[in-house]
């Protein structure tokens, strides 16, 4: 892309917002060197990076990156074998162990289940070197100074430099005491790396020594006196001996590293690449930008865009449509109405998209894909060159003519401007229709009146204007599409008070074509406004009408919540009560159970009376509803539909009734006046009183009951419900031993026989019947 747009829509004081981001020398220059691109897979990638370092922002976590130096000189001499000095090893260190940081933390957020792939694909590049960074924190400290640990003998040469320092100052400090009136003051300085005392001029020779400096009136000598001379030199040889060790221990540590040159190189790449990502995610995230949607076809919808370099708090944010249903917009309108602005807000946008970076507009916003963006805005009159404000752009415009493409997007503010007006919008119409027939999208800004027409009539081209507020004499910076504007020249001259004969004359000079123009434009404008004012109103009749149907809808659902509630705690509480009847019954059951084996066969009570009645209190349970699981309940639910029934139909939200079944899954619905069909996973039944139920004892005698029980083919829990009832049966009659025939087959209701004479208390035991009388096909059963 051409570089002279990136100076003309002042990209780069976009670009150094970025860089304010930045942690990491190298992170700044992969900012400053930001550039579109025009590959629509790179694009992809670029915004998704930024987007998913967005969502971590605003989960409150950051990818831990320090500030950091740029190390491609370091890792040069490494690769060429030379050794490192201290501050350029712990740099290294310290983007060593920024490297392990990154690993845990992505993979910390890995175990969390929060995946992010554009940013996992860099730091899968990283290589951590653990016994490097340990290696370089027990040697040099972040100062880059090399610790006394980092060998023994490094530690003992530092001991006896301590020993030495305090040998001299002790040899001193009686000195200073001894000869207090021979000194300048009472302390001890070191001159020339050898420590020394302030010595007043004329006791100079009696203080005796070696003079190493003097102050600048002359007055004060700085004189090492003989007893600590041979300390000062043993000192001044263990310095040297430190200094000697540290280039080794330098050395030796930057050999260990020059094997893994490529590895530190690629860790310093990858850390750079996420800051500069987290970099552009904090830009966004300050501008409130969001990421773009990216047209193939060149189809630009800027939802509320706005100029990333305005103050936020005072820039007017406009859509931006252009590319689908015209190629060409053409914006007229008075000066300082916001034009250039707003094609700068159009090039200065494209371009951030382009290059990765979130846009300044509402989410869900469309950016072309351009091989170029051109641009002529602003006057480039060059003296130099003799070139006049027309000639200047024209010189510009031909240099876009000549590169321009179908796919690239031009900009022009005042096309055709400089010379007559006549001949300038001329020229301006010939330009543009050029453009149309290469195919570009273009934007464009003018003056001349004729552009309106041409815009209107011509094909893939539509009329634009900042709007103007005619009562307040001031532009109000909204882009209207599709109305072009108009001068308010008198308008404004008539508020301020110009004379009325002066305004007629005026008007009078306007051609009649200008004027209808006018008229037309004043016509059109005023019928926005009404349009937008009525839409406004029908926006806020609307919200209230759908505030008014969920709060209707929220308090309807509740009372149907409350009325079930009170239904099924109606039910419950009678099941209680019939449970506890069913447990009084039973017990009767037993206690007349022992009187009759008490009294033998001369019983007078019937039997098949008692097992009735145990049988109607089963009846008497009311079915719950299944409030948890809402699939089964409508699945039994429309086993149980049936004309008559009341019914919700959910896709209408009425209450209606069955009529008849229609089909296999549908039903006929009366709904007021109304006959529907409707499927039955759209209708819920709705309750009904429930009416008290009825009780039938059978009072007439009941057949004998038999000394066996055939459970063949019958339903699993049917079997085991009759089996039970069976058995109460079966004891009552006095019977000894039974026998359950419940086949072989899978088995199943085999194992439940079992399971159920287990549990019954008055079970002695139970085995299958012999071979020759149905084997494991039957069980006998005994009873107490």
């Amino acid at each position: 892309m051409n570089e002279k747009i990136f100076e003309t829509l002042e990209f780069g004081k976009v670009l150094q917002k970025v860089q304010a981001h930045a942690q990491t020398e190298l992170a700044k220059d992969l900012i400053k060197e930001m550039r579109p691109s025009s590959n629509r897979k790179t694009l992809e990638q670029l915004q998704a990076e930024t987007e998913q370092s967005l969502t971590l922002l605003t989960q409150k976590k950051q990818i831990p990156i320090p500030r950091l130096q740029n190390l491609s000189n370091a890792l040069k001499r490494l690769e060429l074998g030379a050794g490192l000095n201290g501050l350029e090893i712990a740099q290294i260190g310290k983007l060593l162990s920024t490297t392990h940081q990154l690993i845990q933390f992505f993979s910390q957020l890995s175990e969390e289940e929060k995946d992010f792939p554009a940013l996992n694909r860099w730091v899968e590049q990283a290589i951590s070197l653990p016994d490097l960074v340990k290696l370089i924190d027990q040697s040099v400290s972040e100062e880059g100074s090399v610790l006394s640990n980092a060998s023994a003998k490094l530690s003992g040469i530092r001991r006896g430099q301590q020993q030495s320092e305090q040998q001299i100052r002790n040899q001193l400090n009686q000195l200073l005491k001894s000869k207090a009136n021979q000194l300048s003051d009472s302390l001890i300085t070191v001159r020339n790396g050898r420590y020394v005392l302030p010595v007043k001029a004329e006791y100079r020779h009696q203080f005796g020594g070696t003079i190493h400096d003097q102050s600048s009136t002359g007055q004060t000598l700085f004189i090492e006196p003989q007893t600590v001379l041979q300390l000062n030199n043993k000192l001044a040889e263990l310095q040297v001996e430190e200094r000697k060790e540290i280039e080794r221990i330098l050395l030796e540590i930057s050999q260990t590293l020059m094997p893994h040159y490529q590895d530190i190189e690629k860790n310093q790449l990858v850390i750079a690449q996420l800051d500069f990502i987290q970099a552009r995610a904090e830009y966004a995230r300050e501008t409130e930008s969001t990421k773009p949607i990216f047209s193939q076809d060149r189809h630009v919808a800027m939802w509320q865009a706005r100029h990333p370099l305005l103050d936020s708090n005072e820039v007017v944010a406009n859509d931006i449509i252009l590319g689908e249903n015209y190629q060409a917009l053409i914006i007229t309108g008075p000066n300082t109405g916001g034009k250039t602005i707003l094609l700068k807000a159009l090039g200065l946008i494209q371009l951030m998209g382009q290059s990765g970076l979130h846009i300044p507009c509402d989410r869900g916003s469309q950016l072309g894909i351009f091989d170029q963006v051109f641009a002529d805005i602003g006057d480039e009159q060059s003296i130099e060159q003799s070139l006049s404000t027309f000639s200047s752009h024209m010189t510009n415009t031909v240099r876009i003519l000549e590169n321009m493409t179908y796919e690239s997007l031009l900009l022009f503010d005042e096309l055709g401007s400089g010379t007559d007006p006549q001949e300038g919008a001329a020229l301006a119409m010939a330009i543009l229709n050029y453009i149309n027939k290469v195919g570009s999208t273009v934007m464009a800004t003018t003056h001349y009146p004729e552009l309106k027409v041409y815009a209107h009539d011509a094909p893939n081209t539509i009329n634009a204007s900042m709007e103007f507020d005619s009562n307040s004499l001031s532009p109000t910076y909204r882009l209207l599409i599709g109305i072009p504007g108009r001068s308010n020249a008198l308008d404004i001259s008539q508020r301020l008070g110009l004379r009325t004969d002066i305004l007629t004359e005026a008007r009078q000079g306007i051609s009649q074509d200008t004027q209808s123009v006018n008229e037309m434009v004043a016509n059109l404008e005023r019928e926005r406004r009404e349009a937008e004012l009525n839409h406004l109103e029908a926006m806020e009749q609307l919200e209230a009408a759908e505030q008014l149907h969920q709060d209707l809808r929220t308090e309807y659902n509740r009372w149907l919540e409350q009325k079930n509630d009170i239904v099924e705690k109606a039910k419950r509480e009678a099941n209680e009560k019939i449970n506890e009847a069913q447990a009084e019954a039973s017990k009767l059951i037993q206690e007349i159970r022992e009187l009759q084996l008490e009294q033998g066969q001369s019983q007078t009570i019937k039997e098949h009376v008692l097992i009735d009645k145990k049988n109607a209190f089963d009846q008497l349970k009311v079915p719950e509803n299944l409030k948890k699981n809402k699939v089964l309940k409508r699945a039994k639910f429309q086993q149980t539909l049936k004309a008559g029934d009341d019914v919700e139909v959910l896709s209408y939200g009425q209450r209606g009734t069955i009529v008849e079944k229609s089909g296999k899954d549908e039903y006929v619905v009366q709904m007021g006046i109304l006959k529907m069909k409707i499927e039955g996973k759209d209708l819920t039944p709705l309750n009904k009183v429930e009416n008290k139920t009825k009780v039938h004892v059978q009072r007439s005698a009941g057949p004998k009951v038999q000394t066996s029980l055939d459970l063949r083919g019958e339903r699993y829990e049917q079997a085991i419900h009759r089996l039970s009832q069976y058995l109460d049966s079966a004891l009552l009659s006095n019977h000894s031993m039974v026998t359950i025939i419940h086949g072989k087959g899978t088995g199943a209701l085999r194992e439940g026989v079992k399971d159920t004479l287990k549990k019954h208390p008055q079970v002695a035991r139970f085995e299958y019947s012999a071979a020759n009388a149905g084997g494991d096909g039957s069980t006998v059963v005994y009873f107490k």
